[in-house]
């Protein structure tokens, strides 16, 4: 795992400056700069929406003392998400809309339930229910 996550840190960043560098000379360096202004005020606003309906579905969840397992998922993908979208660069800025969209936050919630089921069978995860 840590062998991936270094490589991550190291390759992402380099495709990022490549694809920056191609952009300007695509399109101009101040087309690039305002588009990743943009980039990060959409995503920063998508983010408010979002995890403020995440906030209210775990309040309702609770208030019908439900486990909100579901929506703090949602809450991990748009925490993620927003963080993201800090950074400059579009395959950054690429993950991070799909993980605050909710449409494209679907199929990547199911992928995330799997993983942790089967870290739970390996017992590499421990979930307490009440």
């Amino acid at each position: 795992m840590f062998r991936w996550l270094l490589l991550l840190i190291l390759i992402v960043p380099a495709l990022e400056i490549g694809i920056l560098i191609w952009a300007g000379n695509l399109v101009g360096p101040w087309w690039v700069i305002i588009l990743i202004l943009l980039t990060g005020v959409i995503g920063a606003w998508l983010a408010k929406q979002q995890g403020l309906e995440t906030i209210r579905k775990v309040q309702d969840s609770m208030a019908q003392q439900q486990a909100p397992g579901d929506a703090l998922i949602d809450g991990a993908c748009i925490l993620v998400g927003g963080a993201v979208l800090l950074t400059p660069g579009f395959i950054t800025d690429a993950i991070g809309f799909l993980l605050l969209i909710p449409a494209t936050r679907a199929p990547l919630k199911r992928v995330i339930r799997r993983v942790i089921a089967k870290m739970m069978d390996r017992n590499t995860i421990t979930i307490y229910r009440k």
